[in-house]
């Protein structure tokens, strides 16, 4: 039986001093057979150019302007042929058994719908990135293990909430169950956006050891920008997904940690990114009218118990609490 397509998405703005290394690696799987998508959004550095002379194999999609990380990654998406769809940032390195890992991870697991891998620093190969993502009682996202020494202490596969979407993996028929990336996060949360479909929907999210990715942290996005999307994509995840019950038993924390952030970025007002913070979340209350319509759409899909829905997040502190 021949091994099923496995399609990767990478989407690209002016990265062309990355892509080498990263296609290069993708060159060097073990597995195949593997579809490389590259995305364009617009790219004023040659990256076309490039791509098409050095990398002919791969399916270059160039889109007229920039349309954000969750726009690139939602046309590669629809173009992608393979059984397993999986997004790579430009600026990562890839393990030669990382596909494969993937693949494996889902074939042994039907009730997985998301695969998370083990993203190291590319520059400190033996320090955590993210060994898959966490949502935490009082609306904030993260990555398991961030910044800790690599001394084998996320070496076995664990169900986790979400997977980073520098390096996730989702099934296609998931995908055609849940819908893409919302598109209105552009850039930023938009993979615990979907990773809360998918839970909500009764898919697993696992984390495999095995799929490693080393990563150029922040070398595609940061500063203020990144604040104001912050700032509003919180918002946006929290009012499409949470149900009501854990509204309910949360909303202290919630507002509370909501209202901290707030007064932060008021009192550091002459910061550019606190003030950009700022504006992300008055964007975000400011669109509550069209995050309520998509929600009732969302909250009708749900097919499993609020009591499990609160056992896969984590406690304020950081600790899993517990299925």
């Amino acid at each position: 039986m021949s091994n099923p397509l496995f399609s990767v998405i990478i989407p690209n703005w002016n990265g062309k001093h990355f892509l080498q290394t990263c296609l290069d690696s993708l060159r060097a799987q073990s597995y195949s057979p593997i579809e490389v998508i590259i995305v364009d959004n617009a790219s004023e550095d040659g990256s076309q150019a490039f791509i098409r002379e050095h990398y002919p194999e791969v399916h270059l999609i160039e889109l007229p302007e920039n349309r954000g990380f969750t726009g690139a990654c939602n046309a590669g998406f629809e173009a992608a042929q393979g059984v397993y769809v999986a997004l790579l940032n430009n600026d990562t390195e890839v393990d030669s058994q990382w596909a494969a890992a993937v693949v494996d991870a889902f074939e042994h697991h039907p009730e997985v719908g998301i695969v998370a891998s083990k993203m190291l620093l590319f520059n400190q190969r033996d320090h955590i990135h993210t060994a898959g993502d966490y949502f935490t009682i009082d609306g904030r996202a993260g990555n398991r293990g961030v910044w800790e020494q690599d001394t084998g202490q996320y070496d076995e596969e664990a169900y986790v909430f979400g997977a980073c979407g520098g390096s996730s993996a989702y099934r296609k028929a998931m995908l055609e169950q849940i819908g893409l990336l919302d598109d209105d996060f552009f850039f930023l949360l938009e993979d615990i956006d979907i990773s809360w479909r998918a839970q909500l929907t009764g898919w697993r999210v696992l984390y495999t050891p095995k799929a490693i990715v080393y990563h150029h942290l922040s070398a595609t996005g940061g500063g203020k920008t990144a604040s104001y999307y912050d700032g509003r994509n919180s918002i946006y995840v929290l009012v499409k997904n949470l149900p009501r019950s854990l509204w309910r038993r949360y909303w202290r924390q919630i507002m509370a940690r909501q209202f901290r952030l707030m007064r932060e970025a008021i009192k550091a007002w002459r910061g550019e990114a606190a003030r950009a913070r700022l504006r992300g979340m008055l964007a975000g209350i400011r669109h509550l009218p069209r995050l309520l319509r998509k929600r009732r759409a969302i909250q009708k899909m749900r097919t499993v118990s609020i009591d499990y829905l609160d056992s896969i997040l984590t406690s304020v502190s950081g600790e899993r609490r517990g299925e």
